[in-house]
């Protein structure tokens, strides 16, 4: 397939130039070594890749020798397997004080911070790298928007009118780069064997799950669970484990880069809220396989359509956040009364209230319910509904009705 741009790749250049190492962490098969290639092409950087069995023997156990048959400027791939280089890259780091001297990658960030914090500090630009967003597989790389007023948001040009069943069939296919071309069939193939070859490999060697069985129907039932405040007592059950177990399998997920948790907003002056986070997949694609959704359509037509269309929504957030200038605090809200909010932004002005409907015509009065944060002392900035609408809508003075493809 053609090379497809990625919104990452300026975030990557900054950094390049600012650090004499560059670090980039995200799941296997996101493209993390694709987009680093295609920015060295035409310069003399080395490639090699640990995954290379000789080449990771050579650099656990002779890394002086690895830099001497390697030379820089380099870039290392799936550089976790052999934590005990960053001392040596400290060094040459320190010696040469050559930005973007070393440019590296990484599939397994809870593994790779460990050594990173003690042996690269002040020397290493980090930046996570996910899943391709909707917006690029159309090329359309432009970030979140800067507020969310009416006016800001229908002067915004040049973004793409999503359609419900063109965004479903994103979020079934789930934005790897090899499935964005294939049809349902080569999908369910690739995530077979993505599951196989790349998840429970990593899960076994570097995660020490030794019970492959009941991982696999954890990350079954983590899956239906999506966009959902986390319950580890179902999660155990599901999976036939431990509380306990449950809850070292969800921290290992997420040190893959599988899933991440949304925490909830708290403030001082709001009582009765839930201290409990919502778990999120960073791919919709590998989260429906997980949870035996056959198709599309079945899909559309499920008790689970709302949660995945959250799921999507949030990750725009979340990733763009990561790769972005997009500089806010996102959590949720919800309280013990059941009240909700899908999304809270938080930045020094103030809170953004957003919520999320997998629908054309969202009850205007569903804004209403941002008044429960009145209490906060806090700015209250224009927010609104994010849905499948065509174009922006007032909802009421303050809010809007808010296209989905605006974010």
């Amino acid at each position: 397939m053609n090379y497809i741009k990625r919104l990452a790749e300026e975030r990557f250049q900054m950094l390049n130039k600012m650090f004499q190492v560059v670090l980039v962490c995200g799941p296997r098969q996101v493209g993390k070594t694709t987009m680093l290639k295609r920015l060295a092409e035409n310069t003399n950087r080395t490639y090699v890749t640990l995954d290379d069995m000789d080449d990771r023997y050579l650099a656990i156990n002779d890394p002086k020798m690895f830099f001497q048959k390697y030379k820089t400027p380099i870039l290392i791939d799936e550089v976790q397997y052999a934590p005990n280089l960053f001392s040596y890259i400290k060094i040459m780091a320190d010696n040469n004080q050559i930005p973007g001297e070393f440019w590296l990658s990484g599939s397994q960030s809870y593994k790779i911070m460990k050594n990173v914090s003690e042996s690269l500090a002040g020397r290493i630009g980090i930046m996570n790298m996910y899943s391709l967003l909707y917006q690029e597989t159309l090329s359309n790389y432009d970030g979140l928007p800067e507020s969310f007023d009416f006016d800001t948001l229908v002067n915004i040009k040049n973004k793409p009118t999503i359609e419900l069943n063109d965004i479903y069939d994103y979020i079934f296919k789930g934005g790897m780069p090899r499935t964005i071309d294939y049809n349902t069939e080569q999908r369910n193939e690739y995530f077979k064997s993505y599951i196989e070859t790349f998840l429970m490999k990593d899960v076994m060697e570097l995660g020490g799950v030794s019970d492959t069985v009941r991982f696999r129907k954890f990350l079954s039932v983590c899956a239906t669970q999506n966009s959902n405040v986390i319950n580890y007592a179902n999660l155990a059950m599901g999976a036939d484990v431990s509380e306990p177990t449950a809850k070292e399998w969800l921290s290992i997920l997420q040190g893959m880069g599988i899933v991440y948790l949304l925490q909830p907003y708290y403030n001082n002056e709001l009582k009765r809220l839930t201290k409990t986070p919502k778990m999120y997949f960073f791919d919709t694609g590998l989260c429906a396989y997980l949870a035996k959704i056959p198709s599309k359509e079945i899909l559309m037509n499920s008790s689970l359509e709302g949660a995945f269309f959250e799921n999507y929504v949030v990750n725009q957030f979340v990733i763009k956040s990561m790769i972005t200038s997009f500089e806010k605090n996102i959590y949720f809200y919800r309280d013990f009364d059941q009240k909700e909010i899908d999304i809270i932004l938080e930045d020094g002005e103030g809170i953004t209230p957003l919520e999320v409907k997998v629908s054309s015509k969202p009850n205007k009065r569903d804004v209403d319910k941002f008044k429960v944060l009145d209490k906060t002392k806090k700015p209250i900035k224009n927010g609104g509904i994010v849905c499948l609408i065509d174009s922006v809508y007032p909802a009421n003075d303050k809010h809007s009705l808010i296209p989905v493809g605006l974010i």
